[in-house]
């Protein structure tokens, strides 16, 4: 039985990207009407989920901590794919895109998916186990980026606004990219097992992760090619539908930063499926590790590929956060900080959380 469900999702994960493309093929560069939006939409999520399981499939043939990195370079793939895309068509009515997009991400991860990890864990073994010097190396890294590319850019005062001089996002930019390649190597060289599952004891746990053995060299490799595959589907298709997205924002009464949110839900969408099943096989660490991890790379990839577009790209870049956003990056950080240290969590964590991302939407909806 289990060989037939996973020879039945392989065929759908194998089909649904060559449909997105060949939607993508007949709607590339056209206006397209409500009713072929509908279609754009079903094969756009399709293949986020098509995504989402190729990558799995190649994320565990690699091993951890390699899959979750090979996931969340995946989705952030996606997202600046999409930023750029937008602010190339968008012109300055999207200067903020970036700002609001990452800053989106760094809360539906740090909050949304973290407390969804911790909540799940929790309900199967009554407290969430988990390696508290990765998590908390994890999380030191997403904050010391958000503040340096996020929160800098609002007390400057080398340009009117919440913006970085040219410098100033060049050595943002750096610093990001650095930061998140120097935790790549720790993660993945140095100190790998403060990323692994642990027991309950503290040891690292080599329980089965929900796979019976390791998926073939031939099948990593078609698995990559179909995962590129989605994910050109995907950012073409979002392409696609984003005008109708920002009319059905405007109809909608929304502040044009929903069009950020909209997107980092929907590039996170595989993130977040990847981390409930992870959760769901009792491995919260590698859970916690996708959330992160994509929190990280949302900033640490994308404000340098941000930073070199503007090259070419015209209007400005509005980066820093209002106070209402930074008030909530703070509290993020300080729960996830006092979440982190005991290297536990119960219900309790995990609530608090996921009301920390209930609070971000409602206020991302009503500013």
């Amino acid at each position: 039985m289990e060989i037939m469900i996973a020879a039945l999702r392989t065929r759908w994960t194998l089909y649904i990207p060559i449909f997105a493309a060949l939607v993508l093929a007949a709607t590339w560069g056209r206006d397209v009407p409500g009713v072929v939006v509908v279609l754009v939409d079903i094969a756009l999520v399709g293949a986020v989920l098509a995504a989402v399981f190729h990558a799995e499939v190649v994320a565990h043939r690699v091993g951890e901590p390699f899959g979750a990195l090979v996931l969340a370079v995946a989705v952030t793939v996606i997202e600046v794919a999409l930023i750029v895309t937008m602010m190339i068509s968008g012109g300055d009515k999207a200067a903020s895109l970036a700002r609001d997009t990452v800053f989106a991400a760094v809360m539906i991860t740090c909050n949304g998916i973290f407390g969804l990890v911790l909540l799940v864990g929790a309900l199967r073994r009554r407290v969430a186990v988990f390696n508290s010097e990765g998590t908390g190396a994890a999380l030191a890294t997403v904050a010391t980026l958000a503040t340096l590319s996020l929160v800098l850019p609002t007390f400057t005062t080398s340009k009117p606004g919440p913006e970085f001089s040219p410098a100033q996002l060049a050595f943002a930019a750096v610093a990001s990219l650095a930061l998140y390649l120097l935790f790549v190597m720790v993660q993945t060289v140095r100190h790998p097992d403060d990323f692994l599952p642990v027991e309950e004891a503290g040891a690292v746990d080599d329980a089965d992760t929900g796979h019976d053995t390791a998926p073939s060299t031939r099948t990593a490799v078609i698995s990559l090619a179909l995962l590129v595959l989605a994910l050109i589907c995907v950012v073409g298709l979002a392409k696609v539908v984003s005008p109708a997205l920002e009319r059905g924002v405007a109809a909608a009464g929304l502040p044009p930063s929903a069009v950020g949110v909209a997107i980092a839900m929907l590039v996170l969408l595989p993130e977040t499926l990847a981390a409930f099943n992870s959760a769901r096989r009792n491995q919260v660490q590698i859970g916690l590790n996708l959330a992160l991890g994509s929190a990280m790379a949302s900033i640490g990839l994308t404000i340098p590929v941000i930073a070199l577009a503007t090259i070419w790209l015209s209007g400005p870049l509005v980066l820093g956060l209002g106070a209402t956003q930074m008030v909530l990056l703070a509290l993020t950080v300080v729960v996830g900080t006092l979440t982190i240290v005991p290297g536990r969590a119960t219900l309790l964590q995990g609530g608090v959380h996921l009301a920390l991302f209930a609070a971000f939407v409602f206020l991302a909806a009503s500013p």
